[in-house]
């Protein structure tokens, strides 16, 4: 079949690469002129993602751009002592195989692996979609393709055209994240501050040539446009100013070009992920929260399903449905895993930062032995995200074998 696959960041490289693989021809379109350098955040590939990109040949690519922090330190409002920890023991905790990679450098990775088998649009994007499958783009001239997936993150484009609007859940709290000078961070680690309802950290790599500034906080939803950088700027400021000299200081660097991410966090609702010939993936289908529920592990595991589904021979409204059945449990179960963290990281009494700060301690106090068979006895906790499945479609004849 001929598939358009809307978006190049995560889920976009990956289910385009296992659709190449099970036999289709594939053309990704991307808004951006090149392949997105946003600035981003790390994000976490744990034990069933790790799989994939193993199965893909680029785990140890992935592997040798790991940030590789190591320590973790805050120093709660009001006080002088900062206390530390292991981070280490705390991903031990939840995952047998994890990995911190910044999301620009995944985007990569995915992308190189594919970008020699699949034809990549950039500086496009759809405006219409037929039942037909007709598509018709803002620059390009209009192409019928057999499948339109979405795989344009939380404000989907594709979605917005074809499934209108969406239930969704506004967790309370906002992410945010400003490229700040080298210096500022440490590699292998990540300091900061915390208070009720704000926390702020800055951490380097040793391989990025700046540092990352990462800016969680509790609020009220907050009226602004997710492209009008000018708002989200303030509105950070307003936020943060006072919290502690240091953090004052990362937000002078607000004033410049520094490249800068703010969204809320806020989860998708919706049950179905298809309509006719156009199906969602990743955060475009059911982004469990940006940065605490575990979005691009998922991502990953859903673009690997959808792929392999669609490999089974049969229609494809079977395949979205087998998809959706093989994936929902699992994003029900992220959903509500991430509203709990979202509670947990971004406590709003100083009681509650004082228990966040003993627990990370009680945690990096264990020894690592002991860490991971107690963490084990909660498998829909901390080890949430291990407990997805990887099935091997191609063993089930579902397409080529993995080179």
């Amino acid at each position: 079949m001929r598939i358009l696959v809307s978006g190049a960041s995560i889920a976009g490289p990956v289910l385009a690469y296992w659709l190449t693989r099970h036999g289709h021809e594939v053309t990704v379109v991307e808004r951006s002129p090149v392949l997105r350098k946003t600035g981003g955040h790390a994000v976490d590939l744990f034990k069933p993602a790790m799989d994939i990109s193993e199965k893909m040949g680029v785990l140890p690519r992935i592997e040798s751009l790991a940030t590789g922090t190591e320590r973790l330190s805050f120093l709660r409002e009001g006080t002088r002592k900062p206390v530390t920890g292991d981070v280490t023991k705390i991903f031990a905790a939840a995952s047998d195989r994890h990995v911190e990679v910044m999301r620009d450098d995944l985007s990569e990775i995915y992308y190189d692996a594919t970008r020699s088998d699949v034809e990549y649009v950039f500086g496009d994007s759809i405006t219409s979609v037929g039942q037909d499958g007709d598509v018709t783009f803002e620059v390009g001239a209009p192409r019928r393709f057999d499948l339109v997936i979405g795989a344009d993150g939380l404000h989907s484009n594709v979605r917005r055209l074809v499934f209108g609007e969406v239930a969704k859940t506004f967790t309370g709290a906002y992410l945010a994240v400003l490229s700040v000078p080298r210096e500022l961070g440490v590699p292998g680690a990540m300091s900061g501050h915390i208070g009720p309802g704000r926390s702020a950290q800055v951490y380097g790599a040793r391989h990025i040539d700046d540092a990352r500034a990462v800016f969680l906080f509790r609020s009220p939803e907050l009226e602004y446009h997710h492209r009008d950088v000018a708002r989200q700027k303030q509105l950070l400021r307003q936020a943060f100013t006072g919290l502690h000299p240091q953090v004052d200081e990362w937000l002078t660097y607000l004033d410049g070009d520094r490249v800068f991410y703010f969204d809320s966090i806020t989860q998708l609702r919706e049950d179905s992920w298809s309509r006719g010939r156009v199906a969602l993936v990743g955060d475009a289908a059911y982004c469990p929260g940006p940065a605490i529920g575990g979005s691009t592990s998922l991502a990953v595991l859903g673009a690997y399903v959808l792929a392999g589904e669609l490999a089974s021979g049969s229609d494809h409204e079977a395949a979205f449905v087998r998809y959706e059945h093989e994936m929902r449990d699992l994003v029900h179960a992220s959903r509500a895993f991430a509203l709990g963290v979202a509670k947990t990281l971004i406590p709003t009494t100083r009681t509650g930062v004082w228990t966040l700060v003993r627990g990370m301690q009680l945690v990096t106090s264990l020894p690592s032995w002991l860490v991971r068979p107690l963490a084990k006895l909660n498998a829909k906790g901390v080890r949430l995200h291990d407990s997805m499945d990887v099935k091997d479609y191609g063993r089930q004849g579902a397409g080529v074998p993995t080179p």
